[in-house]
C-alpha cells in the first residue's frame, strides 16, 4: 500500500474526483506541453453528467486558461471505461501537438491511461489487508496501528498529520462562523453555526452530543460545498466525518493534538485498505465508498484514541462500513450539498456508535474488515450506473427544483 499521505490531501472543494483530480490532470498536461496555446478537454461518464455541478469545468478553465480552453461534455462510453475519464488535447495554432487520457480515480488521485507512473510502484506498506497487518503487528509486538504507521512511514509522518489536523480544525472553526446561502442554485442555507449555537430545550446528554458532532460535520462539509479549503478523508464529499469525530473527542476528553494525530494515523490505514482493495470513488462504487469509508476511518480513529486493541479497532471499522453497504451517490443537481452535507453528520454519529459497539462486543464478531471491504466493492460495481454519481437516479431524479422553490 502507498503512504497514508495519499489519503489526506489538502485542497479546495467541492469534490476530490471532480475538482482536485481534474485540476491535477490539467496542470500535468500543461507542464508536458508548455508551448500549447489552445486546449480541448472532453469529459466522460460521471464527469460529463455532474461535472458542472461539481465545478469540473470551472477548475479546468482556471488551470488551463479560460480564453484558450474548450470543454466538451460527451455521453460516449466504451467497455472498461473508468467513470471519471478525461481526454486532453493541446494545440499550437490549431495544430494538435499532444493528447492525454486521464482517469480521476478518487481522493484527488489520477491515473494516466497507458502509463505506469513512478508512484504506482512506490509501496510504503508491504501488507495489503487488515489480517496481514494484524499478523505483522503480533510478530513485532506492536499494539496499535499508529505505531505500525510510524514504523513504516518514519517519525516525519507526525509533522504531516499535524498539518492535516490544523487544516481540519480551521475548516471547523471557519464553517462555524459563517452564515448565508451556498453557491450552486439550490438555495441551501449554511446550518453549522445555527446547530452549534442552538440552545436545546431539553438538556439531554445524548442530544447535546449529537448537536455538537453534527455541527462540526456540517461546518466542514459546508466549507467544502463553498469551495473552501478542506482535507480529503478520504474524499472531499466525505471530508466532514473524521474531523467532526476527532474534534468532539478532543473537546470532551481533552486529547492533545499529538494524540489526535495518532487517531489520524489509524484512520489513514483504514482509508488505505479501502482504497487498495475496493474504492473510495462515488463514481465507481457509490456513496458507500466515500461516506462509508469515512465512517470506518472515524470509528477506527476513536477506537485508537480510547485505547482499544487491534481487534476492537477492526470491529469498529467493520461495523461502520457494514451499515453503509449499498449507499447510493445521487447528488441533487450534481452539487455536493443534498444529501451530501447531511450524510457527513449522520455518518459522524454512526462512527461513535460503531466504536461503542466494538467496546462492548469485542470477540463476538463474525465479519472481518477485509470481508466487508470486498462486499462494498462487489456491491458498488453492481449498482446501477444511475446511483454512482451521475445524478440520474434516486433523490437527484425525484427532486424538482421548481417545485422546491414554490414550497
Amino acid at each position: 500500500m502507498k503512504s497514508i499521505r495519499e489519503i489526506y490531501k489538502i485542497g479546495k472543494g467541492p469534490s476530490s474526483s471532480h475538482t482536485m483530480g481534474p485540476e491535477r490532470a490539467a496542470a500535468l498536461f500543461r507542464s508536458r506541453y508548455p508551448d500549447a496555446n489552445q486546449f480541448t478537454v472532453t469529459l466522460y461518464g460521471s464527469l460529463n453528467k455532474t461535472g458542472i455541478g461539481h465545478g469540473t469545468d470551472r477548475v479546468l478553465l482556471d488551470t488551463l486558461g479560460e480564453d484558450r480552453t474548450k470543454i466538451n461534455f460527451s455521453p460516449e462510453t466504451w467497455e472498461g471505461m473508468h467513470p471519471n475519464t478525461m481526454d486532453f488535447s493541446g494545440f499550437v495554432d490549431d495544430i494538435e501537438i499532444g493528447h492525454l487520457r486521464v482517469e480521476s480515480i478518487g481522493g484527488g488521485d489520477i491515473r494516466i491511461a497507458g502509463e505506469r507512473s513512478k508512484a504506482d510502484s512506490e509501496e510504503v506498506y508491504i501488507e495489503h489487508s487488515f489480517a496481514e497487518i494484524v499478523d505483522f503487528c503480533k510478530w513485532r509486538y506492536i499494539d496499535t496501528l499508529s505505531e505500525y504507521v510510524e514504523l513504516n512511514e518514519g517519525p516525519e509522518i507526525w509533522d504531516f498529520l499535524m498539518e492535516v489536523w490544523q487544516v481540519m480544525k480551521a475548516a471547523i472553526d471557519e464553517g462555524l462562523s459563517k452564515e448565508g446561502v451556498l453557491p450552486g442554485g439550490l438555495n441551501v442555507n449554511r446550518k453549522a453555526k445555527y446547530l452549534y449555537e442552538k440552545d436545546p430545550l431539553v438538556k439531554e446528554p445524548a442530544l447535546m452530543e449529537f448537536q455538537q458532532i453534527a455541527a462540526f460535520a456540517y461546518a466542514v462539509a459546508e466549507q467544502n460545498a463553498d469551495n473552501g479549503t478542506v482535507v480529503t478523508a478520504p474524499t472531499c464529499g466525505a471530508c466532514g466525518v473524521l474531523p467532526a469525530v476527532l474534534k468532539y473527542a478532543q473537546v470532551t476528553k481533552g486529547f492533545t493534538d499529538e494524540q489526535i494525530c495518532r487517531g489520524l494515523a489509524t484512520a489513514g490505514i483504514i482509508g488505505n485498505l479501502t482504497k487498495t482493495n475496493a474504492s473510495i470513488s462515488g463514481a465507481e462504487c457509490g456513496c458507500q465508498a466515500e461516506i462509508g469509508t469515512a465512517c470506518s476511518m472515524a470509528a477506527a480513529a476513536l477506537a485508537e484514541l480510547y485505547g482499544q486493541n487491534l481487534d476492537q479497532v477492526e470491529y469498529a471499522a467493520e461495523v461502520a462500513m457494514e451499515h453503509h453497504l449499498g449507499l447510493t451517490c445521487d447528488p441533487i443537481c450534481g452539487l455536493v450539498q443534498i444529501p451530501c452535507i447531511e450524510r457527513n453528520a449522520v455518518a459522524a454519529v454512526r462512527a461513535m456508535n460503531a466504536c461503542n459497539l466494538s467496546y462492548f462486543l469485542t470477540g463476538s464478531r463474525r465479519i472481518s474488515y477485509d470481508m466487508v471491504c470486498r462486499a462494498m466493492k462487489e456491491t458498488g460495481v453492481n449498482l446501477d450506473h444511475r446511483f454512482r454519481e451521475t445524478s440520474e437516479g434516486g433523490l437527484a431524479k425525484l427532486y424538482n427544483r421548481k417545485r422546491a422553490k414554490r414550497s
